[in-house]
């Protein structure tokens, strides 16, 4: 996966709007390839998310969630400048981790 993660983040009054544009293939494990071979299962299994280095937002994710899933969530008490990180791992043991500056 080297395409990064679209993360925007912008504050409205005393809260940030976060909005996450996710890279990933998410197969299901249940499709068949052209020669009637199933695909393997590959999806994202975990999102975390952290504000200055703390965490706010855990999720466990399964094969339900569409391929390069749209994530959006809102921190209370956001201000413009803080640091957004945004991470996933996926059930083949890959793991993607990006920032974003509230603006």
């Amino acid at each position: 996966m080297a395409d990064p993660m679209r993360i925007r983040a912008q504050v409205a009054g005393s809260n940030a709007t976060v909005r996450v544009l996710m890279n990933h293939e998410m197969e299901t494990g249940q499709r068949k390839d052209a020669a009637g071979k199933v695909i393997p299962a590959w999806h994202i299994t975990e999102v975390t998310a952290t504000q200055n280095g703390k965490p706010v937002l855990s999720a466990e994710w399964g094969p339900a969630v569409s391929k390069n899933p749209f994530l959006q969530f809102t921190i209370k008490g956001a201000k413009v400048g803080d640091k957004i990180g945004v991470t996933w791992k996926d059930n083949r043991g890959g793991t993607r981790t990006d920032e974003a500056v509230v603006s």
